[in-house]
């Protein structure tokens, strides 16, 4: 992965973690205490299943109020907040693991010539 394209990831984990000091002040006061692992997962669950219900309305077979691309710019880019979130929960350098990934993926299925990093 190129180096732009992990600075930008890196501002992405960054700016994550710095909303989701956020919340946990919230959290304390609230409840007392911050959200566990589990609550993390419930509350990235319930966005994948809404954007779930917003695809459908995309494709016309669901009726949902408001602006559906909105809405799906709004929970895509909160779903990527949570898995930074849950990332960093674990001890999972996410920048690497994208990476890495990308790279492992690409090697198996890219043509010969046609890599991310071979000016396409």
């Amino acid at each position: 992965m190129s180096n732009e394209h992990e600075a930008s990831l890196e501002r992405a984990r960054a700016r994550a973690m710095e909303i989701r000091a956020f919340y946990e002040s919230l959290e304390l006061q609230i409840d007392g205490r911050v959200w566990s692992l589990h609550e993390l997962m419930l509350g990235f669950i319930n966005d994948v299943g809404t954007i779930g219900r917003l695809n459908l309305a995309h494709d016309g077979t669901w009726d949902i109020d408001g602006d559906v691309h909105a809405q799906l710019r709004h929970k895509l880019s909160e779903s990527l907040w949570w898995v930074i979130v849950i990332a960093e929960r674990l001890g999972i350098d996410i920048n690497d693991a994208y990476a890495q990934t990308m790279d492992r993926i690409e090697a198996q299925i890219a043509p010969p010539g046609r890599g991310f990093d071979d000016g396409r």
